[in-house]
């Protein structure tokens, strides 16, 4: 009946509501926790410490975890530790490591101020099981491997004089692009929560390992990643199926660009073997593209003008149109003592059209030299853009979030068909973002058409994918690739947890651990409440229904009373 089919609409209707409510007091207890100031009193609690030696500087990162809650198949809860004033405990130097290749023996002096930072802030009982790593990436990859060991050298040799950290020869390395690609990838889908395998989750892939008679396991789905920055641009997202490659050669390319691991810390477990494909494109970031571009400009314009004997482009009254240009904007290129004059066409569309040739493809794939994509499953995955995709679509179009290539197609083609002087006009009432300059106002036009150019004619995403979010924050937070370095670098530290079970824990943890064991209990209550509510409005309505008939009756009664007295 209508009470009934009433009564199962809001059962679902309860279900759902309660589901939200779960994971949203459950998301805002551990946004809260990670913004608490880290206590330093608690015994309890785990350090590490990841020293990131770039190419323009090094930053350390300090980094606590509780106890291990016991159960094999979950992952140590990293966090990011905080000062008493709530702030993240980072310290960053300049210049970059790599300036001491002619003096290596300076190494540990450089990063002393980094180390001394780091050793202030975890408590001086810690410092004997707290594990240091420093991690050199580009500035030191471009260094001869002997001038990089002795660096390294330096370090293992005199850090542990002055520090007592856990620290030792396999701590201090250069990495690679692979690898710190790796990385970010598990930060990232660290704090989205992706490695928590939840049975009830809807969305999920099946995936096969590379283990002998595994049978595919459901789990989670996790997020891709694409990073575009000035110079660079890196993907790095899980291929959950087995690769079939069709030749030798292409099997020898998958390898270089595939990385299988297990993050759990029981070997024989493979709920947390992943397999992700990860590369990085030099000179494919926004601002080395633009110079690429320019480049060829210069010089195809040069040889242009020697063949027919013509100028164009070499004086201010005979410019050369420039369809990535905003509409009327001058601008000029310089290359040995000699200047191209630009004048801006706005035509996004020719834009398109003359950036894709400096994709490089070669037979389907991103690079003149067929570096190796693995499949991607655009049914059922997700993505998320960082640097250049969220700066190409929030800085000036402010549609950064959620990717619809048609919304997009049509704010960069009105922007850059816009002209100049009106730009400028926007930019000074402050109609743009905070982060918007001059520059990108002149170049946002070229970087739009490439970033749609790179995302849809080099990675192939069809233009009505839906699941790719830009952004520049994760829950608020700025995600390092440090992160997911020490996920990795401490897999195996729950083995000690698990082998040395304590039922002391700290406040902090049991809250967490309270919360994640009790939530059915909640759901129940929230359950209990809400259905007490709904036979509570259906109880009155069926007696609102009861004395409704009885009026009806009397009044029928009434009426043929009346009928009776008449003559």
């Amino acid at each position: 009946d209508k009470d009934t089919e009433v009564i199962y609409v809001c059962l679902l209707f309860v279900v759902l509501v309660t589901t939200q409510l779960k994971f949203c007091l459950y998301l805002y207890l551990s946004i809260a926790e990670s913004m608490e100031a880290t206590d330093v009193l608690n015994h309890a609690l785990n350090y590490g410490i990841v020293v990131d030696c770039g190419s323009s500087g090094s930053r350390v990162f300090v980094y606590y975890w509780p106890p291990h809650n016991g159960n094999p198949h979950t992952l140590l809860d990293i966090r990011q530790m905080r000062d008493h004033n709530h702030k993240p405990v980072v310290k960053k130097i300049k210049p970059g490591i790599s300036t001491l290749a002619k003096t290596p023996t300076q190494a540990s002096d450089y990063l002393r101020p980094l180390l001394s930072f780091a050793a202030a802030h975890v408590p001086s009982n810690k410092h004997k099981e707290t594990p240091l790593y420093i991690l050199c990436t580009a500035g030191m990859r471009l260094l001869p491997e002997s001038q990089q060991a002795a660096i390294l050298e330096d370090l293992v040799t005199d850090v542990p004089l002055e520090f007592d950290f856990l620290f030792s020869r396999s701590h201090a390395e250069v990495i690679s692009g692979k690898q710190e690609g790796v990385y970010a990838w598990i930060g990232i889908n660290f704090v989205l929560g992706r490695f928590d395998h939840a049975e009830d989750e809807d969305a999920t892939v099946e995936v096969t390992t590379g283990s002998q008679n595994q049978q595919p396991i459901s789990r989670r789905r996790t997020v891709g990643i694409m990073d575009m920055g000035g110079a660079s641009l890196q993907i790095a997202y899980e291929v959950p199926s087995a690769i079939t490659f069709t030749s030798t050669q292409q099997e020898e390319a998958g390898k270089s660009v595939l990385a299988e691991f297990n993050l759990g810390c029981d070997v024989e477990h493979t709920q947390h073997v992943y397999r992700v494909y990860v590369t990085t494109f030099l000179g494919f970031g926004g601002n080395m593209a633009r110079q690429r571009y320019e480049d060829q400009l210069f010089n195809n314009t040069l040889s242009k003008n020697r063949l027919l004997t013509t100028q164009a482009g070499m004086s201010e009254d005979k410019p050369y149109l420039d369809p990535c240009l905003p509409l009327g904007l001058s601008d000029t290129v310089v290359r040995d003592n000699h200047t191209l004059y630009l004048r801006g066409q706005g035509d996004w569309t020719q834009c398109q059209d003359a950036v894709r040739p400096f994709l490089g493809l070669h037979n389907g794939t991103m690079s003149p030299g067929g570096v190796y994509q693995a499949p991607i499953n655009f049914s059922n995955s997700e993505f998320y853009g960082f640097s250049e995709f969220y700066y190409c679509m929030e800085d000036v179009l402010r549609i950064g979030g959620q990717y619809d290539s048609d919304k997009y197609s049509r704010a960069a083609m009105d922007y850059c068909s816009t002209k100049w002087s009106t730009l400028k006009q926007r930019l000074d009432s402050k109609l743009f973002s905070e982060q918007a300059d001059i520059s990108r106002l002149k170049y946002q036009c070229f970087k739009s058409a490439w970033m749609f150019e790179v995302l849809h004619s080099g990675f192939r995403f069809p233009t009505n994918y839906r699941s790719l979010k830009t952004a520049q924050l994760v829950y608020d937070k700025e995600v390092q690739w440090t992160l997911g370095a020490i996920l990795f670098k401490t897999r195996f530290l729950p083995l000690r947890d698990l082998q040395q079970e304590t039922l002391r824990q700290s406040h902090p943890s049991w809250l967490r651990s309270s919360f994640v064991y009790n939530h059915h209990l909640f759901s129940l209550c929230i359950l209990v409440v809400v259905l007490a509510i709904l036979l509570y409005i259906l109880r009155l309505r069926r007696i609102h229904q009861r004395e409704q008939r009885q009026a009806e009756a009397l009044n029928l009664l009434w009426a043929e009373e009346g009928e009776a007295l008449l003559p």
